[in-house]
């Protein structure tokens, strides 16, 4: 069975006043923060959102009960409110981790000790990490590594992939990481695993692309809330949602207002982000570097 989602009661007590309507689960995963959601407000109806296959099968099974209450779809969350503008979305949910579906099978390529090297959320995207470790040049994996892992020791690790290619499995990759750099708190491959499952899944370019799509479907009266589970998710989050409080949008060298000072679309219900409890970090590990932000549009 799987285990209990991340901030599982906060996701609950987020959208507890949301009477009708629906709510967008962006990514369903094993369908544990949906179910919670149906089960708390029983005249609510769900749109279920994920790009993994095995994901939407699973979840299909799971939540068969609400079979008459959930709209299921098949793709990338970033076009998801452009697909359902005809619909009233009340409230948006975006787990953006790997689920743990996608982490616990081996064969899918996330894990250090997996056999293959994939990391695709999406099992029929063309580029996988295999194509990223094997076939990038050094400059190439320097980026991802600084930019996206934000490794210190950037250099150094593209230039291990460099000289032990071909890599064809997680595992190998890892035990490479672990024999050569230097163990902190983190397992020496961590960073660089996240690094290639972002550049893999473009997950930073998604994300961007998700919260476009909110502006650009003028949501009203819609409660979002956003799971993220490292800085470079969390920032972009951040100065969205900053952004969406902004009532000019002038540049800053006009010398008075020419926008109207209207342009604000909500307000940010989250001061600081929250963060699980040490109970549920205890419960459940992964949940530890989980933040969610909420932002209320007007």
């Amino acid at each position: 069975m799987p285990h209990i989602p991340v901030l599982y009661n906060e996701v609950i007590d987020t959208f507890k006043n949301i009477k009708d309507g629906y709510i967008v689960d962006c990514t369903l995963g094993y369908g544990g923060h949906t179910l919670s959601i149906l089960e708390n407000n029983p005249d609510v109806q769900m749109i279920c959102n994920d790009q993994d296959d095995e994901a939407l099968n699973f979840s299909k099974e799971r939540l068969i009960n609400y079979k008459d209450r959930i709209l299921f779809n098949k793709g990338n969350f970033k076009d998801i409110t452009k697909c359902f503008q005809n619909k009233k979305i009340n409230g948006i949910l975006a787990d953006i981790g790997v689920s743990s579906l996608q982490l616990d099978k081996k064969e899918r390529g996330f894990g250090f000790q997996s056999d293959v090297l994939d990391m695709r959320m999406d099992t029929n995207a063309d580029l996988s990490a295999h194509d990223v470790v094997n076939n990038y040049s050094m400059n190439e994996l320097e980026h991802i590594f600084k930019e996206y892992g934000e490794i210190s020791e950037y250099k150094k690790v593209a230039s291990l992939i460099i000289q032990n290619r071909p890599i064809n499995s997680a595992r190998e990759l890892s035990e490479i990481l672990e024999k050569n750099m230097h163990r902190g708190k983190l397992h020496p491959a961590t960073l660089a695993f996240q690094a290639i499952r972002i550049e893999v899944n473009n997950e930073l370019g998604v994300l961007e692309e998700l919260f476009k799509s909110f502006e650009e479907s003028n949501l009203t009266d819609c409660t979002i809330a956003i799971i993220s589970f490292h800085s470079l998710e969390d920032r972009i989050v951040k100065n969205y949602f900053k952004k969406w409080t902004q009532k000019c949008i002038c540049p800053s060298n006009v010398f008075r207002c020419e926008c109207g000072n209207n342009n604000q679309k909500g307000k940010i219900i989250t001061k600081k982000p929250i963060i699980p409890t040490n109970e549920e970090i205890k419960r459940n590990p992964r949940s530890r570097s989980s933040k969610m932000r909420i932002f209320k549009f007007d």
